[in-house]
């Protein structure tokens, strides 16, 4: 408990409570939870399945063999990966929880796990917990905030077990090829790493470029598993249901760690993932417009009164660097204290993330206006 840090997104509710509670109106782009409600029509097929009784007992560890069907359909559809629904894929309580117990599966104590810096606090978090020793990688502006796979090299591999990688990445927002997918696929295989990709993002995707799976590189199922999450994607943060897909001997040791954790999803929210991912998808093009023209608000707002942040092209992040080069932390809490306006800062996310904001867009276009208003009133000396 003294090693692991405090979760960067428990401290930010401390301060914007504190915040409330003196009568701040709050700006909320800190935690990306979307605004927008869970489609009518997986609402639907939750109430029809809350009334059957057969849905209110312990399920399957493996999760009911209609989702992992309609998983196996929903990748091949979107990316053309062809995935066995008895041994390639395990649902599971939202892809975090999986991050987080595939380090029990695989890290012994002084095993070592490659977490990007900047990245999302759950692997360093897991590894943690799973006495291992985080060991990051940076993800630099210059390499278009993408693993320097020849520079990770030169580091003493001997004793890493996992490698994570994010694409669309948070919070940098950045994107990946397959081609760098295969090169990492080669980089696991030469040095026996696993490799875990978090595609939680891969639909949120801009300027009609789809963002490619992990899964679709060559070889990637024999060193490899792919997370992904419902919540993003379908607006169902708090059902918690997420997918790992991939290597079957990977997913395998990861169910075995669920079976001693937990005791499966409850069945009437699987029912609700099988409606989202057979239902239309309409929707989903209707959701990447809406941050779309988000993201083009607030990026151009803030670069007319001094900033000089590019448009991302996946992700309702904004990753921006802050002028002046004002702590992140400081150039937080001033935007909270003196705007109400809540972004996380970029150090939370490790050390490389110092100098830059995380802002996501999960708030209207009126308060997004708003925002950008607050924040030139405090001018930041910029």
């Amino acid at each position: 408990m003294e090693v692991l840090p405090v979760y960067l997104f428990g401290e930010m509710a401390r301060l914007k409570k504190e915040a409330a509670d003196r009568g701040t109106d709050i700006i909320d782009l800190g935690i990306g939870d979307p605004d927008s409600e869970t489609p009518e029509h997986i609402i639907e097929a939750t109430k029809t399945a809350l009334d059957e009784a057969k849905n209110h007992h312990y399920s399957s560890y493996q999760g009911l063999p209609e989702l992992r069907r309609a998983l196996a359909q929903w990748y091949q559809t979107r990316f053309g990966v062809d995935l066995d629904p008895e041994t390639e894929i395990l649902p599971l309580i939202g892809s975090k929880e999986g991050i987080g117990h595939i380090h029990l599966a695989y890290v012994d104590p002084g095993d070592e796990v490659l977490i990007p810096d900047p990245g999302y606090p759950a692997y360093q978090g897991g590894a943690i917990l799973a006495e291992g020793k985080p060991l990051p990688y940076p993800l630099l502006k210059e390499n278009q905030f993408l693993p320097d796979l020849p520079g990770i090299e030169k580091l003493d591999l001997s004793r890493v077990r996992l490698m994570h990688i994010n694409f669309p990445g948070n919070p940098t927002t950045a994107t990946a090829s397959v081609r760098f997918f295969e090169k990492v696929v080669d980089f696991g295989l030469k040095h026996s790493i696993i490799i875990c990709h978090d595609a939680a993002y891969s639909e949120l995707y801009f300027d009609g470029a789809p963002s490619p799976s992990f899964l679709q590189a060559k070889d990637a199922k024999k060193i490899g598993i792919e997370f992904h999450s419902l919540s993003k994607t379908f607006n169902m943060t708090g059902w918690r249901l997420g997918v790992a897909a991939g290597n079957r001997d990977i997913l395998s040791a990861l169910r075995t760690v669920k079976s001693n954790y937990d005791s499966g999803l409850f069945a009437v929210i699987q029912w609700a993932g099988i409606a989202a991912l057979r239902g239309d998808q309409t929707y989903l093009g209707e959701i990447r417009d809406q941050f779309q023209k988000r993201r083009d608000l607030f990026v151009e707002g803030l670069n007319r009164i001094g900033f000089s942040i590019p448009k991302p092209r996946a992700t309702f992040y904004v990753w921006g660097e802050i002028p002046g080069n004002m702590p992140s932390r400081h150039f937080a809490k001033r935007l909270l204290e003196e705007a109400g306006v809540v972004v996380t800062p970029g150090i939370g996310f490790g050390k490389y993330g110092e100098g830059y904001f995380r802002a996501a867009m999960t708030v209207n276009e009126a308060r997004i206006e708003e925002a950008i208003e607050r924040i030139k009133k405090v001018g930041l000396k910029i």
